[in-house]
């Protein structure tokens, strides 16, 4: 195996188109415990840990954008970003360990595109959009369009994780993780919510429950519809029960989940309900609380 360490930038996405099988590493938390295993035995790794730049974030208040670069770790995430980030902050808080927060980005889940990476959710979400780079040039790739199957995502063989972008949150956003333990455990099922009040829409995503990390559409549409219909947008009425059933429902219908060794398909299905009735419970309460602060302003 042999180990390329480029110092800039240029020289990673220059070592990349040269050697396009090589697998990059920035902080390992995926991709070494795979190679200990012996899951994984690339011919080249490409460290990508002497880059500063994948290291930092930007809030440009202007565009309305968080741009976060792909090695910002979820401890820095969990601390700067719960205003501009807060569902991809939550869900920052459920990874793993200190230790591993402290190392770990979201560019490594994206990278690994595993469907029970504890980011999908909240990117999917929040609508986040991916940039990767190669000797050609940049490009954005939606993140509906990211994830093309099983631990597979849309990059060419050249192309490098530079950034994530995000929309600056205008609306509450809310994460929840069923695992079999309480920390250090991978995913049973995962689910985000965000609430995009400026253009009247809402956004999911389902993590551990099928193939890939998806957006449960039906639950959106039939949401956003619901809002709109009976004027809850501009009032910020308490959400009407059945509306909240059958949101979850509709998430849980979304689904197409595997029995494996950490739950079965039906206990997915049930806890992604339950969980989808709990966030947007608690999104909706933030949604009310924020008009009231306002009145009161």
């Amino acid at each position: 195996m042999e180990f390329l360490r480029p110092a800039t930038w240029q020289e990673a996405v220059a070592a990349k188109a040269e050697h396009p099988s090589a697998v990059p590493i920035a902080g390992g938390t995926d991709v070494m415990v795979e190679i200990n295993f012996d899951h994984r035995r690339p011919e080249h790794l490409l460290d990508l840990g002497r880059i500063p730049e994948l290291s930092e974030f930007d809030t440009d208040s202007g565009s309305g954008t968080v741009r976060l670069g792909a090695s910002v770790p979820y401890s820095r995430i969990m601390e700067h970003l719960r205003t501009q980030a807060p569902g991809l902050a939550l869900a920052s808080h459920t990874v793993a360990s200190p230790q591993i927060r402290n190392r770990g980005g979201v560019g490594g889940n994206l990278g690994t595109a595993s469907p029970a990476g504890d980011a999908h959710p909240a990117l999917l979400a929040g609508g986040a959009e991916v940039e990767a780079v190669s000797v050609r040039g940049t490009r954005l790739i939606p993140i509906d369009d990211f994830y093309v199957g099983v631990k597979r995502n849309a990059l060419a063989p050249d192309e490098l994780i530079r950034a994530v972008r995000l929309k600056t949150a205008t609306g509450p956003q809310q994460f929840s993780k069923v695992g079999t333990r309480n920390a250090m455990v991978i995913a049973v099922c995962a689910f985000g919510i965000a609430l995009h009040p400026e253009v009247r829409q809402v956004r999911t995503g389902i993590g551990s429950a099928a193939p890939t990390p998806i957006r449960a559409r039906a639950a959106e549409e039939f949401l956003a519809a619901a809002l709109e219909e009976a004027g809850l947008w501009e009032s910020r009425a308490a959400l009407p029960p059945a509306v909240a059933r059958q949101f979850a429902t509709l998430v849980s219908g979304a689904a197409n989940p595997i029995d494996d060794v950490r739950g079965t398909a039906s206990y997915r299905r049930h806890a992604l309900g339950v969980m989808a009735r709990r966030t947007l419970d608690w999104t909706w309460r933030e949604y009310r609380g924020a008009e009231r602060t306002e009145s009161c302003a």
